[in-house]
């Protein structure tokens, strides 16, 4: 559930809890409160849970609780049942094609679909079954049914992160073999998880437990997620020029760069089945393909001249035999992935969207565009990175262009409600945008100047920032205030842990690392050190905090690195705190040119695994 969802269910409960308007409730309420609020709690965890209240000084002589506690209590309860151990319950259905786990409480569902199986467990022995490193553990099985056992050891999900995103993880650091200990199985599972997150997947309440426990429904969630990056990553009006001819009336690109990529081949679709003078159109891959139409114009339109598709499928009535001769076109173009004859008849919404992107990431189909008609679009490394953390958080909308997506000010509302929570009036809030222009420019820059207010409350430095500077996309402004969001996010991360919870300032961090670092007879002097080029302050900081897990074989050492040498380092060293469990979002690069800011989070992170 996303921070937006929790606060309107949240809402609705309170209505009900406080019909008049008192914004409080008497604590002998407060087990009825949690009942209607979807949070079954037996009476004595109740009774302990206003004993604490009223021993921190949060209920009063008047014995009530204000409506902030109770929504801490149930932001508590949320998270809590999100990390709590599943006592399931196996149904299948008829058809046998799902299957459900029903928590104890009865009211969290996890829908696991064979489907998704069989097709991931496909697709990873079509595109990783020819590494040696993973030769004992494919191929999978047609069905998938040996997935779960087979992602236990992390090797899998590494080397799948790699495929998607080339150079996330350093090969040299992934444990292999047939047979891991199971200390070496779950240092690959966390640098999977860690390394997941640097990519922009949303993995919170994820350990390398739940993984190698085979939990399906979280293996399958992690496998999409890593897949889409794969599929959807060249879905860019950066990587496909002619993705212009895609623009409507009155739109620029832009306009096409806030679409998300499902939103993007949506119009991809169309356009071709235009081309292809059908009047069929869809607007979802769900309902919309199920009679193969679509699929049948659509391949045929897109598919080179000589490749001897046709549509002749259409000719058949049986909707099941019409899909499997419409699949059998897209496998004369090599694009027969993701799904088989019943994932198109029944509607699978997710792998109809895989095999519409495999389509188009082949054979795009696209005219040319003009010389003069192309813009010049390159997301910095900067820019990909903050998209990167904002996804990882699990924020709604995915952030596709950081500019664009972060416009209306709800992304980063949600962020400041991650880094302290309740410290958001969602009364103060637009969510809903009015269909007027007028009003709606009024009502969206209402919420980012609410945005950019709240940054002064957290003591950003926002020197000439207004809100309009969000609103209008202004590159450099609007980068200065996110950075100062992924700065206070990290810091928030140490103040939990810390034993007063009072803040962590960045001198504190460099103490840190300098007192640790006192064994290896290494000083930082601060973020901006040239050392940090070489990276071995942070590869002797994680020997320091872990002994013995650094190979210093694996290491260049001297007084005069060059760059390559360098860059080998600091890509070891990223991987490193990755598999140790540090949240590291940084590049190599950003250690390299030292990146002071990037360089104090990476740090950062490193404590954080420290005092955890």
């Amino acid at each position: 559930m996303s921070i937006l969802e929790f606060e309107e269910c949240f809402e609705q409960s309170w209505e009900e809890i406080d019909p008049n308007g008192e914004n409080s409730i008497n604590d002998n309420d407060l087990k009825n409160a949690l009942d209607l609020a979807g949070y079954k709690l037996p009476n004595h965890k109740v009774r302990d849970l206003i004993a604490e209240m009223k021993k921190q000084g949060r209920i009063g002589n008047d014995q009530k609780l204000s409506k902030d506690i109770f929504k801490e209590i149930c932001r508590a309860q949320k998270m809590q049942d999100q990390t709590q151990d599943w006592k399931t319950t196996k149904i299948i259905t008829e058809d046998d094609e799902a299957i459900t786990h029903k928590s104890e409480h009865g009211y969290s569902y996890h829908m696991i679909f064979k489907e998704e199986q069989r097709s991931f467990s496909n697709w990873i022995n079509e595109n990783l079954g020819r590494m040696p490193e993973l030769a004992h553990l494919v191929p999978l099985k047609n069905d998938g049914a040996d997935l779960y056992d087979k992602v236990a050891d992390g090797i899998i999900l590494c080397t799948l992160i790699n495929f998607a995103v080339p150079d996330t993880i350093d090969p040299r650091v992934i444990n292999k073999g047939p047979k891991l200990s199971v200390f070496k199985a779950h240092e690959n599972l966390t640098l999977a998880i860690t390394s997941a997150k640097a990519i922009g997947c949303h993995v919170v309440n994820m350990d390398s437990h739940v993984l190698s426990e085979g939990r399906q429904h979280i293996v399958l969630g992690l496998l999409w997620q890593i897949i889409a990056r794969f599929l959807f990553d060249g879905i860019t009006l950066q990587n496909v020029p002619s993705l212009l001819c895609l623009l409507r009336d009155g739109e620029s690109h832009e306009d096409l760069m806030k679409l998300s990529p499902e939103q993007i081949l949506l119009r991809w679709v169309n356009f071709q089945l235009e081309r292809a003078g059908t009047d069929k159109r869809v607007v979802n891959f769900k309902d919309d393909i199920r009679d193969s139409e679509a699929y049948a114009h659509l391949i045929h339109q897109i598919a080179p001249k000589d490749a001897g598709v046709n549509i002749a499928a259409l000719e058949r009535k049986d909707l099941t035999k019409r899909a499997e001769g419409t699949l059998d076109q897209a496998e004369k173009i090599d694009c027969r992935a993701f799904v088989t004859a019943s994932d198109v008849v029944n509607g699978v919404e997710k792998l109809n969207l895989a095999f519409v992107a495999n389509l188009f990431n082949n054979y795009p189909a696209l005219d040319d565009v003009e010389a003069t008609e192309i813009v010049e679009i390159q997301e910095t490394r900067e820019e990909k990175m903050y998209r990167n953390w904002m996804n990882s958080l699990g924020v709604n909308p995915y952030v596709n262009y950081l500019y664009g997506d972060l416009y209306d000010g709800l992304i980063m509302f949600q962020i400041y409600e991650i880094i302290q929570p309740g410290i958001v009036d969602w009364k103060r809030v637009t969510r809903k945008f009015s269909k007027i222009n007028a009003k709606r420019s009024i009502e969206v820059l209402q919420n980012c100047n609410y945005a950019v207010e709240l940054g002064k409350k957290l003591s950003f430095i926002l020197v000439g920032i207004e809100g309009n500077d969000i609103m209008t996309g202004n590159k450099t402004l609007t980068l200065g205030l996110v950075w100062q969001l992924m700065r206070k996010y990290t810091l928030s991360l140490l103040a939990k842990l810390s034993p007063d919870g009072t803040p962590i300032v960045e001198t504190e961090i460099l103490a840190w690392a300098n007192q640790r670092l006192q064994e290896k007879g290494v000083v930082v002097k601060h973020f901006q050190d040239p050392a940090n080029k070489t990276a071995l302050p942070v590869i002797h900081l994680i020997d320091a905090m872990r002994e013995g897990v650094i190979d210093y074989s694996l290491v260049k050492s001297g007084d005069k690195l060059t760059l390559e040498e360098c860059m080998s380092n600091a890509k070891y060293a990223i991987t490193m705190g990755r598999k140790i469990g540090a949240p590291i979002y940084a590049l190599p690069e950003d250690l390299t040119e030292v990146k002071h800011k990037m360089v104090m989070t990476m740090y950062a992170s490193l404590m954080l695994v420290d005092m955890s």
